[in-house]
């Protein structure tokens, strides 16, 4: 987090929180949503100043209940996630990088949803993975010591339970693919996708 960020929440500790108005969308991009895109249900407009996605991308966590926010100076403005709290692209050299444009380190798990997500796990983070960047992990699939092919893919989502174990390769590693249905990916994975104001 940024010094001045401390600076600004120490002299003001009390500003009240900001809900709604930003959003992380499925591909990772930040996007603002005003008073009518929330009314309409709109994605928003995409963030994209540099300075101020670095500002965003620096100052990101959550608190102890799951709701993702921005520290922007003294006000946390709560994040809402359209599907995980972190985005990840493929890289040529690292692997993976987050939105926020954190390498991931290692990948502890991994897991798809039904509908073909594939979601990653560094330490506390999960990220999906953006669908333009799925091509090039479906490459890096296996079932056993060989390939995947997609009907075998396609098969695992159907039907996960069978026996059969998906594995992705990662940096000379082989992860095991769980399956987690995509409804249920806030409540086991602890976040929460749209933060609401706390009732007194």
């Amino acid at each position: 987090m940024d010094d001045i960020v401390k600076l600004a929440m120490a002299k003001w500790p009390n500003v009240p929180h900001c809900y709604g108005w930003l959003a992380l969308d499925r591909r990772g991009n930040w996007r603002m949503r005003d008073e009518r895109a929330q009314a309409l249900g709109l994605p928003g407009d995409r963030i994209t100043n540099a300075a101020l996605l670095g500002f965003i991308n620096r100052n990101y966590t959550h608190d102890e209940q799951g709701r993702w926010y921005f520290q922007n100076g003294p006000q946390r403005v709560y994040v809402t996630l359209e599907v995980a709290p972190y985005v990840a692209h493929t890289d040529p050299v690292e692997g993976f990088v987050l939105h926020t444009r954190e390498p991931l380190r290692q990948i502890d798990a991994a897991w798809m949803t039904e509908a073909g997500y594939l979601l990653l796990q560094d330490g506390e983070k999960i990220a999906a993975v953006d669908d333009r960047d799925m091509a090039q992990c479906l490459q890096r699939l296996q079932i056993g010591d060989v390939a995947a092919s997609d009907e075998q893919v396609l098969a695992w989502l159907d039907t996960p339970h069978e026996g059969v174990s998906l594995t992705l390769a990662f940096k000379g590693a082989r992860i095991p693919l769980g399956h987690v249905a995509g409804d249920a990916m806030a409540i086991r994975f602890g976040f929460v996708p749209e933060p609401q104001p706390e009732t007194a």
